[in-house]
Parts: structure tokens; C-alpha cells; sequence
């Protein structure tokens, strides 16, 4: 089995490339800019351009990226009543396995990078949590309408979910996990996993 991607590679990859600036910006959509201006800066270095500095490139754009993102917590969600029953080290090990699953979504697709645009629309904070709705504007002249759900940690705001047209990423992930799991051992869902990273 394959994991379908679709919402992950296509908002990860838009996040990255949100060029607009927002109007009327609270502090969860700042943050994501301050984010996105970090690898837009990354992949515009000359210095980086050079193909024998790809894969330092790539380890700056994933460090940057989990600045933002919070992976564990993401992992967690994804996995929904699976997690609880899972003890301290699978956990560990499960987490830096969905982070790559994640990674390599969007890091094989950058150099088609064609100009898209980013509108931020709407901002709403209740408490820890946060929601940011923006549109993707793409070089076909197609609109995409994405919502990025945050929670703050210390000073920071991070991303837990993010939903393209309606369609939740962790969701996404949830419902084939939980299939995976279902249908044959939390293992055999490790060992897929494994598998798909040593392929990239």
C-alpha cells in the first residue's frame, strides 16, 4: 500500500510558497509567514542552487518547516485511539516515520514551484487554538480554499491539521492508518512506513 498524499503534498508544498502578505494578520498568521519567508529565502540562495548542495538545501527547508509544524502532536491525531495503546518507544519511533511520510510529500515537488499565490483571508484565535483560512491562487488561475489549525506552545503557534477543499490531512492519514491496522497489525503499518522512507 501506497499512502495517498494528496492533501499533505499539496498544502505543504502551497505553504511553502505563499507569497502574499496578509491583511489584517493576528500572531498565528505572522508566524506562518515569518516560515514561509524562511524557505522562500532558502531556495532563492545561489549559494544552495548548486545540485552538490541539494541535499543541504533540503535538511535547511525540513528544519525550517519543523519549525512550524508539530509533528508529534500531528502523529498523534493521525493515529487517534491507536496512540494510546502504544508504549513510550514505539511512539518514538512512529513519530520521525510520519514526519518523513510527510517530508518527502512536499520535497519532491519544489522544483515545480510555478508562481503560485497566497491570499490569507481569515484568522480566528480561541484560546490556544487558532484557525487560518487562506487561498491558493495557482499559475492555471484555479482557486483552492485551505484552513490551517494551529495550537500554541510557549510563544509559538504550530500546525496540527490543515484541510485543502474541506479534506482534512490527518483525517486522511486516520482512516488509512486505521485500515492498515485493522486490517492486518500496528507492525505491519511500522514496517510500510519503513519501507516507503528507504525508497526516498
Amino acid at each position: 500500500m501506497i499512502f495517498r498524499a494528496f492533501c499533505c503534498s499539496t498544502a505543504l508544498f502551497l505553504l511553502i510558497f505563499g507569497l502574499a502578505a496578509p491583511t489584517q494578520a493576528g500572531e498565528p498568521t505572522e508566524q506562518m509567514k515569518l516560515t514561509i519567508d524562511k524557505m522562500i529565502d532558502i531556495l532563492g540562495d545561489p549559494a544552495l542552487k548548486d545540485p552538490a548542495k541539494a541535499e543541504e538545501r533540503k535538511k535547511l527547508l525540513r528544519d525550517t518547516a519543523s519549525e512550524r509544524f508539530d509533528w508529534q502532536e500531528m502523529a498523534r491525531r493521525s493515529l487517534a485511539r491507536h496512540w494510546q495503546k502504544r508504549t513510550d518507544e514505539e511512539k518514538r519511533e512512529f513519530v520521525p516515520l510520519f514526519t518523513d511520510l510527510l517530508e518527502q510529500a512536499y520535497m519532491n515537488r519544489i522544483e515545480n514551484y510555478s508562481g503560485d499565490k497566497v491570499s490569507y483571508d481569515n484568522e480566528k484565535v480561541k484560546g490556544k487554538y487558532s484557525l487560518v483560512k487562506v487561498r491558493i491562487y495557482t499559475s492555471k488561475q484555479t482557486e483552492i480554499p485551505v484552513v490551517y489549525r494551529l495550537r500554541k506552545k510557549g510563544s509559538q503557534w504550530l500546525i496540527y491539521d490543515l484541510s485543502i477543499e474541506g479534506v482534512s490531512l490527518v483525517s486522511n492519514y486516520r482512516k488509512q492508518f486505521d485500515s492498515v491496522i485493522l486490517s492486518s497489525s500496528y507492525e505491519v503499518l511500522v514496517e510500510k512506513l519503513k519501507e516507503k522512507a528507504a525508497k526516498n
